[in-house]
Formats: structure tokens, sequence, C-alpha cells
């Protein structure tokens, strides 16, 4: 298994977003979080077709941190059931590795 994930969350709004991913950087339990641009979702939702606007975040950690990062987003997190998926990060260039880690937790 790869040292790195990422945990990928979709939120309401920039706000929300922002908030939830400034959290978990200064924790330190991520060494970054990408956030997109709006986009539209479409689901079903207590027997009803949504189509809502979201902002996906990509939280970049480490496998050992995912529980601790489900937990602090889970907190912060406006949706009643929100969307946690842990997507493995095969390599990547040794000098952001090395930054990545020296960002987060020992």
């Amino acid at each position: 298994m790869s040292e790195f994930v990422f945990v990928y969350t979709t939120l309401p709004d920039r706000v929300s977003a922002t908030t939830l991913a400034e959290a978990l950087v200064t924790a330190k339990l991520a060494a970054c979080v990408n956030l997109s641009a709006l986009m539209t979702s479409v689901y079903v939702w207590e027997g009803r077709l949504e189509a809502e606007p979201e902002i996906t975040a990509l939280i970049k950690t480490r496998r050992d941190l995912v529980e601790q990062v489900v937990e602090a987003a889970r907190k912060l997190h406006p949706y009643k059931v929100p969307c946690f998926l842990v997507l493995p990060i095969e390599s990547g260039n040794a000098d952001y590795l090395a930054w990545a880690r020296a960002q987060m937790l020992p």
C-alpha cells in the first residue's frame, strides 16, 4: 500500500470547502487540499433526483492519518452523509513527497 492518499470529498460551497481545507492543513492532518471550481453533482437523495452545485476537495495526506482526517472533516462538514473516499497515490516526485511528509504530523 502507498504511504500517501487522497481523501476525496465534496462540499456545497467555497466557504465550507475553504474552512475544511484550512482546518486540516492547520492541524497538520493534510499537506495540501485542492479545491475545484464549482461543478454540478447529480444523485438521488431521499427518493428525489437532485442536481446541485458542489466543490470537490482532494485532501493530500498519509494513509495512517486517514481516520483522523475523516473525523476532523466530519465535524466541519455540512452534509448529513458526507462522501469520504480514499484514493491511493501510487508514486510522485521525491522532493514533493518529502515536502508533503514534512507538512504533516509525524
